[in-house]
Protein backbone atom coordinates (compact mmCIF):
# COMPACT_ATOMS: atom_id res chain seq x y z
CA UNK A 1 0.00 0.00 0.00
CA UNK A 2 1.32 3.44 -0.91
CA UNK A 3 1.75 6.27 1.60
CA UNK A 4 -0.74 8.42 -0.33
CA UNK A 5 -3.59 5.93 0.04
CA UNK A 6 -6.65 7.59 1.59
CA UNK A 7 -9.65 5.34 2.17
CA UNK A 8 -11.88 8.25 3.23
CA UNK A 9 -11.20 10.02 -0.06
CA UNK A 10 -11.91 6.84 -2.01
CA UNK A 11 -15.14 6.29 -0.06
CA UNK A 12 -16.26 9.86 -0.73
CA UNK A 13 -15.50 9.55 -4.45
CA UNK A 14 -17.39 6.25 -4.54
CA UNK A 15 -20.44 7.84 -2.89
CA UNK A 16 -20.42 10.72 -5.38
CA UNK A 17 -19.91 8.36 -8.35
CA UNK A 18 -22.67 6.04 -7.17
CA UNK A 19 -24.99 9.00 -6.73
CA UNK A 20 -24.30 10.23 -10.25
CA UNK A 21 -25.55 6.90 -11.62
CA UNK A 22 -28.69 6.63 -9.50
CA UNK A 23 -31.56 9.07 -9.44
CA UNK A 24 -34.48 6.69 -9.21
CA UNK A 25 -37.38 7.58 -6.91
CA UNK A 26 -36.47 4.82 -4.44
CA UNK A 27 -32.87 6.03 -4.10
CA UNK A 28 -34.00 9.63 -3.80
CA UNK A 29 -36.39 8.76 -0.97
CA UNK A 30 -33.45 7.59 1.14
CA UNK A 31 -31.91 11.06 0.91
CA UNK A 32 -34.88 13.40 0.59
CA UNK A 33 -37.81 13.59 3.02
CA UNK A 34 -41.44 13.48 1.97
CA UNK A 35 -42.01 17.25 2.22
CA UNK A 36 -38.96 18.02 0.08
CA UNK A 37 -40.03 15.37 -2.40
CA UNK A 38 -43.46 16.96 -2.69
CA UNK A 39 -41.84 20.37 -3.25
CA UNK A 40 -39.61 18.92 -5.97
CA UNK A 41 -42.66 17.32 -7.62
CA UNK A 42 -44.46 20.67 -7.58
CA UNK A 43 -41.40 22.48 -8.93
CA UNK A 44 -41.19 19.83 -11.65
CA UNK A 45 -44.81 20.50 -12.66
CA UNK A 46 -44.20 24.24 -12.74
CA UNK A 47 -41.08 23.82 -14.90
CA UNK A 48 -42.86 21.31 -17.15
CA UNK A 49 -45.80 23.69 -17.60
CA UNK A 50 -43.50 26.46 -18.76
CA UNK A 51 -40.68 24.60 -20.49
CA UNK A 52 -41.19 20.93 -21.35
CA UNK A 53 -41.01 17.51 -19.69
CA UNK A 54 -37.40 16.83 -20.70
CA UNK A 55 -36.01 20.12 -19.35
CA UNK A 56 -38.10 19.83 -16.19
CA UNK A 57 -36.81 16.31 -15.50
CA UNK A 58 -33.23 17.38 -16.14
CA UNK A 59 -33.41 20.36 -13.79
CA UNK A 60 -35.00 18.32 -10.99
CA UNK A 61 -32.32 15.63 -11.38
CA UNK A 62 -29.69 18.38 -11.25
CA UNK A 63 -31.20 19.78 -8.05
CA UNK A 64 -31.33 16.35 -6.42
CA UNK A 65 -27.79 15.38 -7.41
CA UNK A 66 -26.42 18.72 -6.23
CA UNK A 67 -28.22 18.70 -2.90
CA UNK A 68 -27.21 15.14 -2.14
CA UNK A 69 -23.58 15.69 -3.16
CA UNK A 70 -23.35 18.78 -0.96
CA UNK A 71 -24.92 16.78 1.88
CA UNK A 72 -22.34 14.02 1.41
CA UNK A 73 -19.51 16.58 1.46
CA UNK A 74 -20.95 18.25 4.54
CA UNK A 75 -21.50 15.01 6.47
CA UNK A 76 -17.98 13.87 5.66
CA UNK A 77 -16.45 17.14 6.94
CA UNK A 78 -14.99 18.04 3.56
CA UNK A 79 -15.55 21.79 3.84
CA UNK A 80 -12.80 23.97 5.29
CA UNK A 81 -13.47 26.87 7.66
CA UNK A 82 -13.95 29.38 4.84
CA UNK A 83 -16.36 27.04 3.05
CA UNK A 84 -18.32 26.42 6.24
CA UNK A 85 -18.75 30.18 6.59
CA UNK A 86 -19.93 30.24 2.98
CA UNK A 87 -22.44 27.46 3.82
CA UNK A 88 -23.91 29.66 6.54
CA UNK A 89 -24.00 32.70 4.25
CA UNK A 90 -25.66 30.62 1.55
CA UNK A 91 -28.31 29.34 3.96
CA UNK A 92 -29.21 32.92 4.93
CA UNK A 93 -29.23 34.13 1.34
CA UNK A 94 -31.28 31.14 0.15
CA UNK A 95 -33.80 31.66 2.95
CA UNK A 96 -34.06 35.30 1.86
CA UNK A 97 -34.60 34.11 -1.72
CA UNK A 98 -37.38 31.74 -0.67
CA UNK A 99 -39.05 34.35 1.56
CA UNK A 100 -38.89 36.87 -1.30
CA UNK A 101 -40.31 34.33 -3.74
CA UNK A 102 -43.20 33.52 -1.39
CA UNK A 103 -43.85 37.19 -0.64
CA UNK A 104 -43.92 38.16 -4.31
CA UNK A 105 -46.38 35.35 -5.00
CA UNK A 106 -48.66 36.20 -2.09
CA UNK A 107 -48.67 39.99 -2.19
CA UNK A 108 -50.32 41.42 -5.29
CA UNK A 109 -48.15 43.82 -7.34
CA UNK A 110 -45.01 43.25 -5.24
CA UNK A 111 -43.14 41.18 -7.83
CA UNK A 112 -39.74 42.70 -8.64
CA UNK A 113 -38.01 40.61 -11.30
CA UNK A 114 -34.66 42.42 -11.10
CA UNK A 115 -34.45 41.95 -7.34
CA UNK A 116 -35.39 38.27 -7.54
CA UNK A 117 -32.89 37.64 -10.34
CA UNK A 118 -30.16 39.38 -8.34
CA UNK A 119 -30.73 37.17 -5.29
CA UNK A 120 -30.88 34.06 -7.50
CA UNK A 121 -27.59 34.98 -9.16
CA UNK A 122 -25.95 35.58 -5.77
CA UNK A 123 -27.20 32.20 -4.49
CA UNK A 124 -25.97 30.42 -7.61
CA UNK A 125 -22.55 32.08 -7.41
CA UNK A 126 -22.20 31.22 -3.71
CA UNK A 127 -23.12 27.60 -4.31
CA UNK A 128 -20.68 27.27 -7.21
CA UNK A 129 -17.89 28.78 -5.08
CA UNK A 130 -18.73 26.33 -2.31
CA UNK A 131 -18.45 23.20 -4.44
CA UNK A 132 -15.85 24.20 -7.04
CA UNK A 133 -12.99 22.65 -5.02
CA UNK A 134 -14.88 19.40 -4.46
CA UNK A 135 -17.02 18.59 -7.48
CA UNK A 136 -16.40 18.25 -11.19
CA UNK A 137 -17.02 21.00 -13.71
CA UNK A 138 -20.05 19.01 -14.84
CA UNK A 139 -21.55 19.24 -11.33
CA UNK A 140 -20.81 22.97 -11.17
CA UNK A 141 -22.53 23.35 -14.54
CA UNK A 142 -25.59 21.60 -13.09
CA UNK A 143 -25.86 24.39 -10.55
CA UNK A 144 -25.63 26.97 -13.34
CA UNK A 145 -28.34 25.11 -15.24
CA UNK A 146 -30.72 25.18 -12.27
CA UNK A 147 -30.27 28.88 -11.54
CA UNK A 148 -30.38 29.85 -15.22
CA UNK A 149 -33.60 27.92 -15.79
CA UNK A 150 -35.42 29.30 -12.76
CA UNK A 151 -33.82 32.74 -13.05
CA UNK A 152 -34.93 33.19 -16.65
CA UNK A 153 -36.71 36.53 -16.87
CA UNK A 154 -39.52 35.23 -19.12
CA UNK A 155 -40.07 32.23 -16.84
CA UNK A 156 -40.27 34.48 -13.77
CA UNK A 157 -42.66 36.89 -15.46
CA UNK A 158 -44.88 34.01 -16.54
CA UNK A 159 -45.08 32.25 -13.17
CA UNK A 160 -45.65 35.47 -11.22
CA UNK A 161 -48.47 36.58 -13.50
CA UNK A 162 -51.43 36.52 -11.11
CA UNK A 163 -53.95 35.43 -13.72
CA UNK A 164 -51.57 33.33 -15.77
CA UNK A 165 -51.73 29.65 -16.73
CA UNK A 166 -49.17 28.71 -14.05
CA UNK A 167 -51.21 29.99 -11.13
CA UNK A 168 -52.20 26.53 -9.81
CA UNK A 169 -48.69 25.05 -10.03
CA UNK A 170 -47.23 28.20 -8.54
CA UNK A 171 -49.64 28.16 -5.60
CA UNK A 172 -48.57 24.58 -4.75
CA UNK A 173 -44.89 25.54 -4.82
CA UNK A 174 -45.57 28.59 -2.66
CA UNK A 175 -47.61 26.49 -0.22
CA UNK A 176 -44.76 23.96 0.10
CA UNK A 177 -42.14 26.69 0.51
CA UNK A 178 -44.25 28.50 3.12
CA UNK A 179 -44.59 25.32 5.14
CA UNK A 180 -40.86 24.70 4.99
CA UNK A 181 -40.17 28.28 6.12
CA UNK A 182 -42.65 28.00 9.00
CA UNK A 183 -41.01 24.75 10.17
CA UNK A 184 -37.49 26.21 9.79
CA UNK A 185 -36.57 23.60 7.20
CA UNK A 186 -35.31 26.39 4.96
Amino acid sequence: MSESFDSQSIGLRAQKKLLSKMTSRKVIQTFIDERSGRLLDDIYRLAKDYYDRKRAEKVIKNIIKTVIKIGILYRNDQFNTEELALVEDFKKKFRTLVMTFVSFAQVEFSYDRAFLMQIMNECGDMLKRLVSRHLTEKSVNRISNVFELFGNRDFLDAVFKSDGPHKESMSKVVHDLSGMLENNVL
